[in-house]
């Protein structure tokens, strides 16, 4: 018989705002001698904050505030971490953090016994706090975080196995034998039989077609609603979604796009997700989205990019911007680039403006940062960027994106 178990570790956590009014009545206090907060209980032991507003050690020449960490509870062996946050009071949340959580973990956390402290020696000089906006009103923050590492024993709790829900092949079946179905569509010359409650559930935009009376019935139709613009094998996946919220034409729509370069629009995918679009169904237009991003590729990237911009397909024109800022240097040489600069300049623009950083200083180069847009651009070569940034800044948004991959 196999069986399993985990033992897990983790922090019980808990905080404190410790505010400090009049911190000027403060100032020549003594090295040494402190302010405290209030107590408090955090990880199921029972801690205090001392502040030392001309520090802790003569040897620091009152030149930094020192803060510490107390436990008051009686016990001992208690490990711990915590986190010091000097609170900035400008409402631009540029707080002042000292992590232990994350940054100061090597060699473990801190053993504490009652009356024994850890802290921070020098938190902040006295002269940049009083220049900050950390002090505001002769007042300042200080929030604690305290964790406690706790372990337990997990083992897998007995579960009874759910199998997945098949309504929808339900539904599909009841589109399949037509039963009770009560309207036609005429669809490229084809029938489609399907159920007015079904699709004034699942479509706005058919529950107003027919609110409304406007049913496109033609005068050879024989009552058939007419759907003209579209082919019947869209609107057979799309009846097939709606009532099983799947693609019947899965193989079809995974198929490659490529050979319909450079309109889309001819793509079953592409037409598939104007249906989407046209009677609403986000997740059907999702669906096709995620089918045409497979085929991004330097090549495509620029065609797909103008199909997705005319289109509002938000989530797929993302992908092409973000695909062709981490591979700028291939695709402005392409063709799919050259079509774009052509037929859509207003992407062009937009592409340049996100690779070169305009909008909001972002992408700014780092050192040894080559996978980055600009480590692609400049080869790695950081050095000769930085020298460019500032020679030529000033001129930067005259520049096409080509330029930019020439530098």
């Amino acid at each position: 018989m196999e069986s399993e178990s985990w033992s897990v570790t983790k922090t019980l956590n808990g905080s404190h705002l410790f505010v400090v009014e009049g911190y000027t009545l403060l100032k020549g206090i003594g090295v040494g001698k402190h302010v405290k907060s209030e107590k408090f209980d955090a990880g199921g032991h029972r801690w205090i904050i001392y502040l030392y507003p001309d520090g802790k050690y003569p040897e620091d020449n009152t030149v930094f505030i020192s803060v510490y960490l107390a436990l008051v509870s009686l016990a001992t062996n208690v490990r711990a971490i915590f986190e010091f946050t000097l609170l900035d009071q400008s409402d631009k949340g540029e707080h002042m953090v000292n992590d232990y959580f994350t940054t100061n973990l090597i060699d473990g956390p801190q053993i504490f016994h009652f009356g024994s402290f850890w802290g921070i020696r020098h938190f902040i000089a006295k002269d940049k706090l009083e220049k900050s906006t950390f002090l505001k009103d002769d007042c300042l923050k200080i929030n604690c975080v305290v964790g406690v590492p706790v372990t337990s024993v997990e083992v897998p709790k007995p579960l009874v196995n759910i199998p997945k829900s098949d309504i929808g092949s339900y539904f599909g079946k009841l589109l399949e034998n037509e039963k009770g179905s009560d309207v036609t569509f005429l669809v490229g010359g084809e029938r489609f039989r399907a159920h007015k409650l079904v699709l004034t559930t699942r479509s706005t935009a058919f529950k107003t077609m027919f609110l409304t009376g406007k049913q496109e019935e033609g005068p050879n139709s024989d009552k058939c609603i007419v759907v003209d613009g579209m082919e019947p094998k869209v609107f057979k996946a799309l009846i097939h979604f709606i009532y099983t919220d799947t693609l019947e034409e899965d193989e079809e729509l995974l198929m490659s796009c490529s050979e319909f370069l450079p309109s889309l629009s001819e793509s079953f995918p592409g037409k598939l997700l104007v249906a989407a679009q046209k009677y609403g169904f986000p997740r059907l237009e999702l669906m096709c989205q995620s089918a045409i991003a497979k085929e991004i590729s330097i090549d495509s990237v620029g065609y797909i990019m103008d199909f997705a911009d005319r289109n509002q397909a938000e989530e797929l024109k993302s992908l092409c911007l973000k695909f062709s800022t981490n591979n700028v240097v291939a695709v402005v040489q392409s063709e799919g680039f050259e079509y774009l600069k052509k037929n859509c300049p207003w992407l062009e623009t937009e592409l340049q403006k996100i690779v070169t950083g305009y909008k909001s200083g972002e992408n700014s180069c780092e050192e040894g940062s080559q996978s980055s847009v600009c480590g692609q651009l400049y080869g790695g070569n950081i050095s000769k960027t930085k020298r460019i940034n500032k020679k030529k800044n000033r001129k930067r948004s005259r520049k096409t994106i080509e330029d930019i991959a020439d530098i």
